[in-house]
Formats: structure tokens, C-alpha cells, sequence
């Protein structure tokens, strides 16, 4: 009988021949043996037999019998180190993980977390699923927040994954709990299991190279230890003051309890009695993800790449220790005004969205879309172009002109019959705040539903404000511009609140992630902390992407087909109108324009990366064009008074000057319309390098419409973004003769973003879907 089997598996998992092991799997299985338990002597198994033991001297080295031994080392050939895993057997397991319950409870996909179907699934009972439920407290009518049952149990709060630390010695979770906050509905799986399996794989890495360092000490206690572990307790005590924390030792080697750092500060737990560190690790993710939507995919990606960051650290660069701590999500906890306190939200007042709007059926929205795109429209010719019959038609239409909706024009004459009575959307039935941030400059609009402004404000805003004195700002700048708006915004027909933001963006967890020229913004859970001031739908959404959703409400018939919108701003972005719908991507940031130019332009770096094209962000790039090109620096203009009395960049009318590169911008912008030599070169030269990315768009997307608009897309430079753009699209394309690109100016107002944020909630509640779409539900939740 052979020792062992030679060669690979059938999977081509490596066998336990002598010498044989990878690296990789000989550190995971001397953890294993390590660690203890039914692992330990599977993973002794395979090392051993890897050393060139026979079957009969590791029985007797184990203790245990030759059919044991020759079990797992046909398991490890068939399957590798998964074949070592527990699989499931009949009959009730010797013993339960609670985590693992958990897990499967919460990340259950479609509703089949019920304990019966559980129970199956683990060869556990009904009974005993049921009544683990109850000690962690995850039933769906369950009013207080989950329990915990670490040792000592964590108070029974809303419960949040702060960090992680992880060293040579020991593993630490850190959660935070806040007594009194609100139990958040359940936000749905925010993570999924794959997300969860990419952290499994990433946290192997990390222990492998943890075991690996502390080796190559022999035994010593490394760089790191007590002092290392003090200094992250500390960091996240002043990271996060808004929340009680509590260190969760997930595993260690001998290193001690955790040091006893700020009483009160920072309590000290021991993972749950019946639950192994791995499961309970994922419990705490799903409880986290499924409680709290600001505890999106992006989070535990980010502490997925720091783990391997820490594994793969260079011999030269050694990383002591994984110290992963996420931003502040707490903090919109503790804004919480009280009504009626000075300068807080006022929460008695009526902006709290509507139910009176709520669409009792696709067919609803297919009759409202056609008449929004037709402007007037009879009976007749919504059942002749939507396919529905006569019927339908009138019992749709008498309902809503019930709840005014639509409004009936003046009567027709007809050739025969009685006269036909056209209706049309009453653009007084709805309205929609939009807000638009820029780095210059916070715009807040008020829109109806045919897309008319009711009112604009506008506030200065510096880059380097402080955060939370910038969500005040916009809070304010949105209260009085619902003010200004309250004698024509009807109580009962207010829908909600768009936010355009740039990107990239995190619409999950609400987040603004680094964006240009606002870095002390990066990292912002805005969409949360606005909707502590507001008790109506709040909705996020990237600037172009927003821009694209406006111009697609507005512009009605005429952008009733697929387009992508360039949006001119502070870079430039790319909003996509595809298949009748707002395309957003995975993550809702499609659009990322830039790159598509400099992979257009062969302007690569040596590693491979796509430069930051100074062309894609015009207002810096134009006016150093001109002046490089022989223009002399033109003094900033004035600039004429909004509306409500304020110029573009919030100051007063009166012998008020944009500022920065805004100012330079329309300077440029001016003399080329003028017909300065030099600035019409340089805006030509940036309108070339956006015409090859636009280029790319039309041969990967084969559309033949190109709108162009935002804030620096102006009157002065328009004809010569236009007539470049036109050319490069229709001259170079690989099928250029089968179709004709139109590139045309935005329908919307200088406005844009701030127009299409307040459109998106339009979008969300009337565009018909036949598929619901994550994020933007047709019954848009009230408060």
C-alpha cells in the first residue's frame, strides 16, 4: 500500500507527498495543528504524511487509527484544505455555532432565513435555530436592538464594526454600540456572501504572514505586542467619541487580555462561548451590513484590502501589525436637534413627502410618462401609443385627475363624434428640491414636475470648511430655499430632496468618497447626516449622473432615446441614458470620463496608469492654455445677481467678482469669444482632448446623441465645444457610416446639477420600471 498518493488531486490540489506542500497551505495547516480542536489533528494528518510518514507511525504519533488517517489524507487529495472543513452529516451536531446561525440568518438571499429552512440546511432543529434567534434577538417584530452574547454581553444597542487589529500575538474586533439610537429597519444585504469569502481569503493571508513574522523572531514578542494594541485603542477613542467601544478578542497566542486602557472608555469582551472567532467575525459583518445601510460593500472591501496590504508587505517595508479603523458613522447620531432648538431642522414643519403621489400600478406610470413626454395628449392617442385599451385609458386618467396629477387642456374638435378633451401634467401637482455641490459653490433649486424653477439660492463654500460645518451650510442653504418656495409648493405634493455631489460616490452607505478639490470632505456619510435635518426622502446621486436624469425629465420628446450627457464642471463627467433608463453601474459611478481620455490620448504612465488629464478639468486647464499660449491675464468679471439677490458665487451683487479658477475661466471664455488668438486655441485644444474621449463612448456604446452642459459648459465657449466634439464623433468612429451623431447643447440651465438632483426623485417615483431597481423604489419611504 503507498504511502500517499503522488502528484495533484483531482482539482489539482497539491498531495501530501513528501515536500510537496505549498507554502501557503503548509502555514494554513500549522495554524490549524496550532489552534487545536477537530482541525488540528486533520491538518497533523497531512504535515505529517507531507514529511514522509507512513500511515501507521501517524496513527501512533495521534492516537488515532490508520482508517482515520487514511481518510484524511484521501479528504486533503480530493479536495484540499476545503476537504478538511466539517461537512455536514446526519443526525444533530455535537455542537451548535450560534454565529454560524446567525451568518445565515441574516445574509439568507430572498427571505429564506426562516428558521425551519436553517435548520435544514445545518442538520440542526427547528427548536434550536428558533431559540438562538431569540438570544441574539433577530426576529422580524423584535422592537429592541440585537443582543449580543459576548462575555461580558454587549449592552443591547445598534451595534457597528469599527476596526480591526491584528498582530503576531492576537486578533481584536472593535464594534461600537450607542444606547438610544433609533433601531434601524433592516437594511437589506447590503454585503454578500462573495464579499464575505474575499475577507475569509484575505484574513488567511494575514495570519499566514503574522506567523510567518513572528517565526522569523523566534518567539519574541515583535515590534508590536501591548503598546501597539494601546495605541490603536487610543486612536479610535479619539476617532470615534460618539460611540461606547468595546475590544472583542477574536484569538491569541499567548498574549494576554487586553490592557486595560481608559475605563469607561473602551470595554473588553471574549467572543461568545458557543461560537469559533471566524463565524463570530462574520456575524458581527452581517449583523453590521443588514442593520446600517452606511455599512456598505465599500467598508469591508477597504478592511479586505488592508489585510492584504499587511500580507504581502515587503521584507524592507515590514507592517507590524494590521490597525484598520473606518470613519465616523456615528456622528449623525448625535446631530440630532431637538425641534424647535435655534438653528436646528425645524421638524414640525410640513416637508415630509408625500403618499397621495404613490403610483398604484406600472400601468400608471406608462400613461404619466406618456403624457410627460407629449405635452398634450388625448385619450385616444395614450391608448393608440402605450397598447392599453380605451379602458384603461380612462379609468388611469379619471384617477389622476382625481388626485390632480393631470389637468385636463382645452377641447378639441374632431371630424366626427363629440370633441375630444386633451389632458396634460399639472406641473403644480409636484415638487422636488435639488442641491448641487460644488467646491466654489452649494446650489439649491426648487423645480415643479414639468421642470420649471420655482426658486434658486446659492452659498459660498471653501474646500477646506470643516465638515460638520459644512453639512450645516447645505442643511440651512436647503431650508431657506424651501422657504423662499412655501407660497408655491403645495403642503401635500412636496416628493423629496436630490443631493448631486462629485464623484466617486458611495450611494449605499450615502458616502462621498475623495472628491476633487474637496479633500477634507473625503470620506462624508452626507446622505445620513442631511437626513437628520430633513423628515422627507433624501435621495444622493453623482453630479452627471444627475445632470443626465434632468436632462432626460425636461427635455421630454426630445431626449426620449439613449444619450450620454458630458457634464462640464469641476472635471469632466459622463451621465448615461440607456435602454429608457439611468445607468448607473455597480457601484452608481459610471461616467468616470478622464481615464477614457488619456487611454484615448496614449498619455499612460510607466506603471500603466491613465494620467489625470489636466484637459479634463477646464476651469484650471483652459487659462493656463491661453496664458502659456501668449494671453495676457485678464482681471476676473463681475457677475450679474441671481434672483434671490446673490451672485454664482454667493457674495452680494454690488461689485461682487468670482474668485479662484472660476473667475480665470470666464475671463478665457470672454476673449475667445472676442476672437483672441490665444484663448480660442486653448479652449479648442481642451475641447479636442474631450472630443476623443467622447469618441470612445459612441464606439463602445453606439449611441448617436451627445449632450453637452454643466457649469463651465458657457454661452462663450459653447460653439467651439460644439463644432470640435461634432467632428472628432463623426469623422473617426469605426461605424461612421451607419450613423449620424448629434451633439447638442443641455435643454437645462447653468443649473444643471442642481436641476437633475431635484429630477431624480421625479425619475424614481414616475418613470415606469418593469424590474425594481436597489435604491430607488417607486414608493419613495416618507421621513
Amino acid at each position: 500500500m503507498p504511502d500517499a498518493p503522488r502528484g495533484e488531486g483531482p482539482d489539482g490540489s497539491p498531495t501530501a507527498q513528501h515536500g510537496s506542500l505549498a507554502p501557503e497551505h503548509r502555514a494554513v495547516l500549522r495554524r490549524w495543528a496550532e489552534e487545536g480542536g477537530a482541525l488540528a489533528t486533520r491538518a497533523s494528518v497531512v504535515l505529517l504524511a507531507a514529511d514522509g510518514l507512513r500511515d501507521a507511525e501517524i496513527s501512533r504519533r495521534l492516537g488515532v487509527s490508520r482508517q482515520t488517517v487514511g481518510s484524511w489524507r484521501q479528504r486533503w487529495t480530493s479536495a484540499g484544505l476545503d476537504g478538511l472543513e466539517h461537512r455536514p452529516r446526519t443526525g444533530r451536531p455535537a455542537t451548535v455555532d450560534e454565529a454560524e446561525v446567525v451568518t445565515r440568518t441574516l445574509l439568507a438571499p430572498g427571505g429564506s432565513g426562516a428558521s425551519r429552512a436553517i435548520a435544514r440546511e445545518l442538520g440542526l432543529s427547528h427548536a434550536t435555530v428558533a431559540g438562538i434567534r431569540r438570544r441574539w434577538r433577530l426576529g422580524h417584530d423584535e422592537a429592541r436592538a440585537p443582543s449580543v452574547p459576548t462575555r461580558p454581553p454587549l449592552p443591547a444597542a445598534a451595534v457597528w464594526v469599527m476596526g480591526l487589529y491584528v498582530d503576531p500575538l492576537r486578533a481584536v474586533l472593535l464594534v461600537g454600540t450607542r444606547r438610544g439610537a433609533d433601531r434601524s429597519a433592516v437594511a437589506g444585504t447590503v454585503i454578500g456572501t462573495e464579499v464575505l469569502a474575499g475577507l475569509d481569503r484575505a484574513l488567511e493571508a494575514a495570519l499566514s504572514a503574522a506567523k510567518a513574522r513572528q517565526d522569523s523572531r523566534d518567539g519574541g514578542p515583535g515590534p508590536g505586542g501591548a503598546d501597539g494594541l494601546a495605541e490603536y485603542l487610543a486612536e479610535a477613542g479619539r476617532s470615534h467619541p460618539d460611540l461606547d467601544l468595546h475590544a472583542i478578542t477574536l484569538w491569541d497566542a499567548g498574549a494576554g487580555p487586553v490592557p486595560p486602557l481608559y475605563e469607561g472608555e473602551v470595554t473588553c469582551h471574549q467572543i461568545p462561548a458557543r461560537s469559533s472567532w471566524r463565524t463570530f467575525l462574520r456575524a458581527m459583518i452581517a449583523l453590521d451590513s443588514t442593520s446600517h445601510p452606511e455599512s456598505s460593500r465599500r467598508v469591508y472591501l477597504d478592511l479586505a484590502a488592508e489585510l492584504e496590504r499587511y500580507a504581502t508587505a515587503r521584507s524592507d517595508r515590514p507592517c507590524t501589525a494590521v490597525r484598520w479603523l473606518r470613519e465616523n458613522v456615528a456622528g449623525h447620531l448625535a446631530a440630532r436637534h431637538p425641534a424647535g432648538r435655534p438653528g436646528g431642522p425645524a421638524r414640525s414643519q410640513s416637508w415630509s413627502g408625500v403618499n397621495q403621489i404613490d403610483l398604484g400600478s406600472f400601468n400608471e406610470c406608462v400613461v404619466i410618462e406618456t403624457v410627460r413626454l407629449s405635452g398634450t395628449i388625448t385619450r385616444g392617442e395614450i391608448a393608440h401609443r402605450t397598447g392599453l385599451t380605451q379602458q384603461s385609458v380612462s379609468r388611469i386618467a379619471r384617477s389622476l385627475l382625481d388626485r390632480g396629477i393631470l389637468i385636463e387642456d382645452a377641447q378639441r374638435r374632431a371630424t366626427s363624434g363629440k370633441p375630444r378633451t386633451p389632458v396634460r401634467l399639472c406641473g403644480t401637482a409636484a415638487h422636488a428640491l435639488g442641491i448641487h455641490i460644488d467646491p466654489e459653490v452649494l446650489t439649491a433649486v426648487v423645480i415643479d414636475l414639468d421642470g420649471a424653477i420655482v426658486c434658486t439660492r446659492t452659498r459660498p463654500v471653501t474646500p477646506d470648511t470643516d465638515p460638520a460645518e459644512f453639512v450645516e451650510r447645505v442643511a440651512a442653504l436647503g431650508r431657506e430655499t424651501l422657504a423662499e418656495a412655501r407660497g408655491a409648493v403645495r403642503e401635500d405634493g412636496f416628493l423629496g430632496i436630490g443631493v448631486a455631489v462629485p464623484g466617486p460616490v458611495d450611494i449605499a452607505s450615502g458616502t462621498v468618497l475623495g472628491p476633487p478639490l474637496m479633500s477634507a470632505w473625503g470620506d462624508l456619510p452626507l446622505l445620513y447626516l442631511l437626513k437628520d435635518h430633513f423628515p422627507c426622502p433624501v435621495l444622493m446621486e453623482k453630479d452627471s449622473t444627475a445632470a443626465a436624469a434632468g436632462e432626460r425629465w425636461i427635455g421630454r420628446d426630445r431626449r426620449a432615446r439613449d444619450f450620454a450627457y458630458l457634464y462640464l464642471g469641476t472635471g469632466v463627467g459622463t451621465g448615461l441614458y440607456l435602454n429608457g433608463d439611468i445607468y448607473r453601474g455597480i457601484s452608481s459611478n459610471a461616467g468616470e470620463f478622464g481615464q477614457l481620455c488619456a487611454i484615448a490620448l496614449g498619455r499612460v504612465g510607466k506603471d500603466g496608469r491613465p494620467e489625470i488629464l489636466p484637459e479634463c478639468n477646464p476651469p484650471v486647464s483652459v487659462p493656463d492654455l491661453a496664458v502659456r499660449g501668449g494671453m495676457r491675464p485678464v482681471p476676473p468679471l463681475p457677475l450679474a445677481p441671481t434672483a434671490s439677490g446673490t451672485t454664482a458665487s454667493g457674495s452680494t451683487a454690488s461689485g461682487s467678482t468670482t474668485s479662484g479658477s472660476t473667475a480665470a475661466y470666464l475671463a478665457v471664455g470672454g476673449a475667445a469669444a472676442a476672437g483672441d488668438p490665444a484663448a480660442v486655441g486653448a479652449v479648442r485644444e481642451v475641447a479636442q482632448a474631450v472630443g476623443r474621449g467622447a469618441l470612445g463612448l459612441v464606439d463602445l456604446l453606439d449611441i448617436d446623441l451627445i449632450v453637452l452642459g454643466g457649469p463651465f459648459f458657457t454661452e462663450d465657449v459653447a460653439g467651439f465645444y460644439l463644432d470640435e466634439i461634432t467632428r472628432t464623433v463623426n469623422e473617426f468612429p469605426t461605424a461612421r457610416r451607419l450613423r449620424r451623431v448629434e451633439v447638442e447643447p443641455s435643454v437645462l440651465s447653468a443649473e444643471a446639477a442642481a436641476v437633475g438632483a431635484a429630477s431624480t426623485i421625479f425619475h424614481a417615483t414616475f418613470t415606469p420600471r418593469l424590474r425594481g431597481r436597489e435604491g430607488r423604489a417607486r414608493h419613495l419611504p416618507v421621513g
